[in-house]
């Protein structure tokens, strides 16, 4: 391939953008992440920090080798010349042996180029990010078995107190927190106004990019909400304007009425469509990191189930919504929603049981202030049971503070 103006300016971005990257923290996801797979795909909603990841890598293990190279696959460049044809001129004349491809969402015929990037280049190792809509396992040219996909939620509290206050908290796993949560508060309780930092927490903590300028996070927020839907599931889906309306329109709703509350047949009334619209609809926004659908307990089969309860992804976007459209922000949602990110951003299967609003692993919970009881437990066996309060900084035995469920990943 000739040398252009335009791949030039791509090798300065690349430069640009590594060698101005701040390094002094990293997401979670960093520590796992390495290259011994040949095709690797971190994916997530926007706004969770991948494009950082991907550069922090680069430049803590890669840049000075200069074998490996970042670009962005929306760049314009690509409206003229293909992801093979770019490979090959990095793979042959820049002795390229490690790609990073960011926003493979955009370029169009993405599966099948990057189906045929690994099998033509062997020695390559390539590294990809997109959109929480990208689904190798049932997209086409059989690249469920190449990749190694990871994906990247929000922040976790931890992760929050961590770039917050400089600390160095450790994940833990669910089976500690339950069983020493008691002990665990001892430790966090020496942090100063950790209830303050996880109100902070639930209101805008979800995204990195809120810890920046707060004044401006929910504007930035909204950006986000509309490139999902104008953008990534438009580019997915044959939807015109007026459908990708409703779907910024089902997030209004979910945004304005408690989760219990919320089913397929209320949306289709409100958006004036059929009921399997709706579950078109809340899939799309599922899968691109917008809602979070709560099955019943039982049910291993999604696709035989209608979910008990629907939810906005994060309580950071429920809140954010909340103030664009000046609506009082329901309690007993953000708590329910903050406990079900934590869980989820964990990857532990949480579903919904006939007492309680969560049950894990048989266990279920409750979930509520500090005055909550356990009347809707009852009957349960209670070493199964557990409420989880909000506001409270030490738990009893089957008490646990809700920020505790934030360290989970």
């Amino acid at each position: 391939m000739e040398y252009t103006p335009m791949s030039d300016y791509l090798w300065k971005t690349h430069h640009r953008l590594v060698q101005e990257l701040d390094i002094t923290s990293h997401r979670f996801l960093y520590d796992e992440f390495n290259l011994k797979n040949r095709l690797t795909g971190i994916i997530g909603p926007r706004g969770v920090g991948k494009t950082t990841l991907l550069l922090q890598y680069i430049k803590n293990n890669l840049y000075e080798s200069g074998t490996a190279f970042y670009f962005s696959a929306d760049s314009t460049y690509f409206n003229e010349t293909s992801l093979l044809e770019f490979v090959d001129e990095l793979y042959l004349q820049k002795g390229i042996r490690q790609v990073f491809i960011d926003e493979i969402h955009k370029y169009a015929n993405w599966s099948q180029e990057l189906k045929n990037i690994y099998d033509s280049f062997p020695k390559l190792h390539v590294v990809f990010s997109g959109s929480s809509s990208i689904d190798l396992v049932h997209g086409s040219h059989d690249l469920s078995r190449r990749a190694k996909l990871m994906h990247l939620p929000g922040l976790s509290f931890r992760e929050y107190l961590n770039l917050s206050i400089d600390t160095n908290f450790e994940p833990i796993s669910l089976d500690t927190l339950l069983s020493d949560h008691i002990g665990l508060s001892r430790t966090l309780n020496k942090t100063d106004n950790l209830l303050m930092h996880f109100e902070n927490y639930k209101q805008f903590g979800y995204y990195p990019f809120m810890m920046g300028d707060q004044d401006s996070l929910y504007n930035h927020l909204n950006i986000i909400v509309d490139k999902t839907i104008f953008e990534d599931i438009a580019g997915f889906y044959p939807l015109k304007t007026a459908n990708l309306n409703n779907l910024k329109r089902i997030l209004n709703f979910l945004a304005s009425i408690p989760p219990g509350k919320v089913n397929t047949s209320n949306i289709a009334r409100h958006l004036s469509v059929d009921f399997k619209t709706v579950e078109n609809y809340l899939e799309m926004l599922s899968r691109t990191g917008m809602v979070k659908m709560l099955y019943p307990v039982g049910h291993g089969n999604q696709l035989l189930s209608k979910p008990s309860k629907i939810y906005l992804d994060n309580a950071s976007l429920l809140a954010g919504l909340n103030t664009l459209l000046s609506s009082e922000l329901d309690i007993g949602t953000q708590r329910e929603l903050t406990f079900l990110q934590s869980v989820s951003g964990a990857k532990i299967p949480v579903f919904h049981p006939q007492k309680g609003d969560f049950t894990i692993h048989e266990n279920n919970f409750e979930i509520g202030g500090k005055n909550k009881t356990m009347q809707q437990l009852k009957g349960i066996d209670p070493d199964k049971r557990f409420l989880v309060k909000d506001n409270m900084l030490t738990g009893t035995k089957h008490e646990i503070p809700l920020h505790l469920f934030g360290f989970l990943y």
